[in-house]
């Protein structure tokens, strides 16, 4: 009996260790002393509504699954960031959220990630270059641009043909560090390309390359000097008629430049502008009829999916994705689970925001 318990041990011992080395593997089913880890949550900055929103759904969703969190933001610092997702490293985090400021500044901590087998969710901005990344949980960001690139085409009267143009048209998009800015970018244009090779669509001031038109940290200042320096050199004589904003705070910045320069008043409207992230301050613009649209992304759902992906991987299942093919990091294709984003405007926002209950009433007076 003795012999048989000991031949028994051995066996299930080595049986242990091949299964270790067969790849890599995380933590155990819920019950265990692992469950009691923290997750690690790196948001980029408190300066912006959404990020704010987004931890605080991240880990009240977490910590309805029974895990412990620490959540941390940047503000907007690539090199605190990563310092931040090294300490949750060396305080023993069973898994990382990150969203990251700088897209290519992690190779190196999630290497010590993966040393320590950490699994990494890339949050809503996916990271580049490293293998080290196991899962992306984001929006279909193409269909950000081309959401707002329509609706530019349908307020103008393009999409439907009733009217011709030429109607003047600037561009914007976001932080050149940022994935997902060539995504949203690349919708948009997709949209209105086409009207631009026909004329219809002008851009007075030339820019139109994506690196003519990026915002550095999604800055709404720094947009709001470019819309005046635009206005001081293009459109002395002429009116702007629609500009391309990939995010609210920067459409902010925008109407800040329009209103400088007496746009708004009877004779002169505010153009179309777009936007995204439904960020109240925006909502409260769309409702007085200034900010035209915005591009709504339920974050709570973005929230549930991240989470979702870490429960997951820490009991050793393969999370739920339906995007294998799409972003690849220059190292690899990172599987991922997408949401569909909204376009709301003044016509839809109580449907889509109060409704849902993102927002109260009394959030909107």
């Amino acid at each position: 009996m003795r012999r048989s318990f000991m031949r028994l041990t051995i066996v299930m011992s080595v049986i242990a260790i091949a299964a270790a080395g067969c790849g890599r593997t995380y933590n155990t089913a819920a019950g265990s002393n692992e469950r009691s880890g923290a997750v690690g949550l790196a948001m980029p900055t408190k300066a912006s509504e959404r990020w704010i929103g987004d931890g605080n759904n991240v880990v009240k969703d977490l910590e309805a699954k029974g895990y412990k969190t620490k959540l941390a933001f940047g503000e907007d610092d690539p090199d605190q960031q990563v310092s931040q997702i090294e300490n949750m490293i060396t305080q023993g985090v069973k898994a990382l959220i990150i969203a990251a400021i700088d897209n290519k500044s992690m190779n190196n901590v999630l290497q010590q990630a993966a040393d320590a087998n950490i699994p990494v969710i890339s949050y809503d901005r996916l990271i580049l270059g490293t293998k080290n990344v196991d899962y992306y949980a984001s929006f279909d960001n193409s269909k950000v641009g081309e959401l707002q690139g329509n609706y530019i085409l349908q307020k103008l009267g393009l999409a439907d043909g009733s009217k011709k143009g030429p109607f003047n048209v600037e561009l914007f998009a976001g932080s050149n560090d940022d994935n997902n800015t060539k995504y949203f970018f690349g919708g948009a244009m997709k949209v209105l390309q086409p009207y631009i090779d026909k004329k219809q669509l002008v851009v007075k001031s030339g820019q139109t390359a994506l690196n003519q038109v990026t915002t550095l940290r999604w800055d709404g200042g720094t947009a709001q000097k470019r819309m005046d320096d635009i206005l001081t050199s293009s459109y002395k004589s002429a009116r702007v008629d629609a500009v391309l904003s990939p995010y609210d705070g920067i459409s902010i910045g925008i109407l800040s430049a329009l209103k400088s320069d007496d746009y708004g008043s009877k004779s002169k409207p505010l153009p179309v502008v777009t936007g995204q992230d439904a960020e109240l301050a925006s909502v409260k613009s769309i409702i007085a009829d200034e900010q035209t649209m915005t591009v709504y992304k339920d974050t709570r759902q973005l929230a549930k999916v991240a989470g979702n992906m870490v429960d997951a991987a820490l009991k050793g299942k393969k999370p739920e994705i339906n995007d294998d093919k799409t972003y690849d990091n220059g190292t690899k294709v990172i599987p991922a689970y997408l949401l569909q984003p909204v376009g709301v405007d003044k016509s839809n926002y109580e449907k889509e925001l109060v409704t849902t209950g993102y927002y109260k009433e009394s959030d909107l007076k």
